[in-house]
């Protein structure tokens, strides 16, 4: 059991966000969200590229050295700047990008452009639940960083993901420890002050919105659909959320890809 069941609410809300006040869904018309729409850009570059930061988020992107992508047809959720582009072993036949933002989009599709790797992009919308603008086993891998615990409800998002998979194909990616202690605190000292320091946005808040999922909850959602190749916790390789800062993962897809009856939504 991880120790934020064990924290009471005032410590839990600092760290995890008051979700028992504010929920798990955006409410679009508060004026922290829009805020927040405004200024993510710089909230990305001041602190996921810099400093420990950018020591944490590369920890997950190894996961791609190990993931075959010669002549394949890739499609990355969430793509970012691609940063993991750099532990590439190959390169896929085509590279596909969704994500909810242009901004992002334009950003890895440069990336890729630099690289000479034929890609496409496809702009996504909060409103269509999930719902993926691709044929059924369309692609033979689908990579996601630091996107799945943003995406609620969830299991809708994942199954989506499985049905544009190819049977037998690899879902591929990391997570932040989100909901363990250790990256609760970390947040707490680190961007929770940029975000008092340099916005009006309560971060207790913006928590609940921007991470709904914690990564027990993902890992079993995953489990429960996929078969799991590979799992790395680190830094500390104990299999423990509230030790860790990131998690990263291999899975593959099952034939049906029926979600196991463990009850989870």
């Amino acid at each position: 059991m991880a120790i934020r069941h064990l924290l009471p609410r005032a410590v839990s809300a600092r760290l995890f966000g008051d979700r028992a006040r504010y929920g798990l869904v955006a409410q679009t018309d508060d004026p922290a969200w829009a805020e927040w729409q405004r200024i993510f850009p710089d909230f990305y570059f001041a602190t996921q590229r810099r400093s420990i930061g950018k020591i944490v988020n590369d920890a997950g992107y190894e996961v791609m050295s190990r993931v075959a992508l010669s002549g394949r047809t890739v499609l990355e959720v969430g793509p970012g700047q691609i940063n993991h582009i750099g532990r590439w072993r190959s390169t896929p036949r085509l590279y596909v990008l969704a994500d909810v933002q242009q901004s992002m989009l334009d950003l890895s599709s440069r990336t890729l452009a630099q690289r000479g790797i034929t890609h496409q992009c496809a702009l996504l919308r909060r409103s269509d639940g999930g719902v993926l603008p691709f044929n059924d086993e369309t692609f033979d891998v689908v990579v996601s960083f630091y996107t799945l615990e943003h995406l609620y409800p969830l299991a809708p998002h994942i199954d989506d993901m499985l049905r544009v998979l190819k049977p037998g194909g690899i879902f591929a990616g990391a997570i932040p420890a989100e909901g363990g202690l250790g990256w609760g605190i970390g947040r707490y000292v680190t961007t929770r002050r940029w975000f008092l320091r340099n916005t009006s946005i309560n971060p207790d808040k913006l928590i609940c919105w921007e991470h709904p999922n914690f990564a027990d909850h993902v890992l079993r959602t995953l489990d429960d659909r996929m078969d799991c190749r590979y799992a790395r916790f680190w830094p500390l390789g104990i299999r423990s959320i509230d030790l860790n800062l990131v998690i990263t993962f291999i899975y593959s897809k099952r034939h049906g890809h029926a979600p196991k009856d463990h009850g989870v939504a």
